[in-house]
């Protein structure tokens, strides 16, 4: 038998009554500051942070109010400001923290055929393949005790191995006894498989090795991270009917509802095509002729007035308030129009639990009884794949992909669906990053 504790993840308020362990820690390209909660998780001090994308800006000053944002290019930021700012010495700082971003390493693209182009990145354009080496010039400035820089699979794989040495090459040039190893998110607490190459240094006049967090024996699957989920096969297969207790999550919600008992009759579904499918779920009370239970139509909303009308496109807007423990069977529409360009439609009705899709990268929809797939960046965008619901027709909603991201329930996001989507996707786990944390600081910081 293995212990096995029930999934949860802190709650922010719980997570800033850690108590102070004595230690410091500044990130830069920072995100929405996954990494920043797994280092408060171990008890550190994030006292700094630098993120460029004004999206990621606004969600992180959210969820860490008490951490000086810097909002620069990390090209225009001089280790000097940054020790000046945290009040620090060079040397004196514990852990530099880094994610430089690694879209042009992922195996999810056409990788080396954008080397050093300046290209889209997030809402921003930019060159991303050297930010490494900009990471190293903050690192030998400020001479912390120890590193730690995260980056996809991919950078050690194929032709960007040769990016991967010379990475490696400048870290110890900073003056580092340094290690690389991949370590797996689903072994270390987070109910995703998300490989991730760990940078680790240890100043070289202190005397120890990097340290390492031992795998843990057990894995969590989806159906531990969701466990209100419906088994496929009950009511159809898309969770209508089944009642849940107020104390769980709310159905997914979608936008493009006015009101709670939003119904839309096929004519007017059918009014234009194509469409994405129809995400179901969110709110119902009383039953028409069309059908019981609620039906997102991103185009079309009804009014205060019980009025049918075009709104434009409001998909990406938020969608309004909505009660929880409002149950009903939910109506699945999928118009006979082509669903090319959208991520989950027929394509859906092809794949097994954990079997990939030919058209699609990473859609590929999650086993209920073990981890999910890689959670990408672009999945929250309807054009692009991505890991759909075990049972439902739909992506995971943003309150699920938190649980599936190992996100608290309360993390504030801001945006679009799809940069919510994206803030998650980009960000390290919190949960791995405490327990990479932890090991830091009993096998090195507590020994010094």
């Amino acid at each position: 038998m293995i212990d096995k504790p029930t999934y949860r993840v802190p709650t922010m308020e719980e997570i800033g009554a850690v108590p102070w362990n004595g230690y410091t820690a500044i990130s830069t390209f920072s995100g929405c500051g996954g990494s920043s909660l797994g280092y408060k998780m171990a008890g550190f001090r994030v006292l700094w942070a630098s993120e460029f994308i004004p999206a990621a800006q606004d969600v992180y000053r959210l969820n860490h109010p008490d951490t000086i944002l810097d909002t620069r290019d990390i090209r225009d930021v001089r280790p000097e400001e940054i020790l000046e700012a945290i009040g620090l010495e060079r040397g004196a700082l514990d852990l530099l923290d880094g994610s430089p971003p690694c879209a042009s390493f992922s195996t999810a693209g056409k990788r080396e055929a954008g080397w050093g182009e300046v290209k889209p990145y997030s809402d921003t354009h930019q060159r991303v393949d050297d930010l490494f080496f900009e990471y190293a010039r903050i690192l030998e400035g400020l001479q912390p005790r120890v590193f730690v820089a995260e980056n996809v699979s991919g950078l050690v794989k194929g032709k960007a191995k040769g990016y991967f040495k010379q990475i490696l090459a400048a870290l110890k040039a900073c003056g580092y006894n340094v290690r690389a190893k991949l370590l797996d998110a689903q072994w270390l607490g987070v109910p995703q498989m998300r490989q991730r190459v760990i940078f680790m240094g240890v100043r070289n006049d202190l005397g120890l090795e990097p340290a390492y967090p031992t795998p843990l024996s057990y894995r969590y699957s989806v159906r531990e991270a969701l466990p209100w989920i419906i088994s496929q096969g009950d009511n159809g297969g898309f969770g209508g009917g089944a009642m849940r207790e107020a104390v769980q999550p709310s159905p997914t919600i979608g936008t493009g509802t006015q009101a709670g008992n939003v119904r839309y009759p096929p004519s007017l579904v059918d009014a234009e095509k194509p469409m994405p499918t129809i995400q179901a779920g969110a709110g119902a009370s009383t039953s028409t002729s069309w059908g019981h239970g609620s039906c997102i139509v991103p185009r079309f909303y009804r009014d205060n007035r019980g009025a049918f009308g075009n709104g434009g496109d409001i998909t990406d807007q938020p969608s309004p308030t909505v009660l929880s423990n409002t149950v009903g069977s939910h109506w699945v529409v999928e118009p006979e129009s082509s669903m090319d360009g959208y991520a989950v439609g027929k394509e859906w009705d092809k794949l097994k639990p954990g079997g990939q899709s030919d058209k699609y990268f990473q859609l590929v929809r999650a086993p209920l009884d073990g981890p999910s797939q890689t959670v990408t960046q672009r999945g929250g965008d309807t054009t692009v794949g991505s890991v759909p619901h075990p049972t439902e027709r739909r992506k995971f909603s943003i309150a699920e992909l938190k649980r599936i991201c190992a996100f608290p329930d309360d993390f504030q996001l801001t945006g679009t669906y799809s940069q919510q989507w994206e803030r998650l996707g980009r960000a390290v786990p919190p949960v791995m990053m405490y327990h990479i944390a932890k090991a830091i600081r009993e096998e090195i910081l507590d020994k010094l």
